[in-house]
């Protein structure tokens, strides 16, 4: 069976249509396929706000089981990816609420660099290893906002109109929030990059 590559999906969104149309008729290959190409993005986007390992994929479990039950929901035209992640955000800030206290008591500081996708190639010589250590280190030290959007344009790609989609903030917020995310990293790596911020 055909199975459409990420990036045809982002380019046809009537391909989308044609699968979330499937998965309300019980298509359980068509489900499979939407969580092959999104689960490792909308993992990180839960892995962002949590910050733990095994709520995020709690997270990703509720957030395609949301999907299988809503995909009617989905209004073609706009980005499903952004529609998705909206689902994932909105999915993990309720866990992080509701485990609060609990995260009050046990701190996870996970470094972004324990994700799957952010710590390929872990082979390395170990200045490359100090130097990754040190940016996950400095990503995670972002302020909540500018760390979401740096995650979503870095880890997931997205461009900063379905960035805005995602978040429900403007354009021009998403962009100014990089724009600090990255001034931030500049300054917090200066020492290990060995030049001045």
């Amino acid at each position: 069976m055909y199975e459409p590559r990420d990036a045809e999906i982002k380019n046809e969104p009537a391909e989308i249509g044609a699968l979330l149309k499937r998965i309300q008729e019980g298509d359980r290959e068509a489900f499979m396929t939407i969580i092959r190409l999104y689960q490792q993005k909308v993992f990180v986007m839960a892995y962002s706000i949590l910050r733990d390992r095994e709520d995020a994929l709690d997270a990703v479990q509720e957030t395609f089981l949301r999907l299988y039950q809503k995909a009617g929901l989905y209004k073609p035209g706009n980005s499903f990816q952004g529609w998705l992640l909206q689902m994932a955000k909105n999915i993990s800030i309720d866990s992080y609420r509701k485990h609060q206290i609990k995260r009050r008591e046990w701190v996870t500081t996970k470094p972004l660099d324990e994700i799957p996708i952010a710590a390929e190639d872990r082979a390395g010589d170990s200045a490359a290893s100090d130097l990754r250590s040190a940016f996950a280190r400095s990503v995670e030290k972002l302020a909540e906002r500018q760390k979401m959007v740096f995650v979503m344009r870095h880890y997931n790609e997205l461009q900063f109109n379905e960035i805005s989609e995602a978040m429900r903030i403007s354009v021009g917020t998403a962009k100014s929030l990089h724009f600090k995310a990255v001034q931030n990293l500049r300054k917090r790596l200066a020492p290990a990059l060995g030049i001045e911020p």
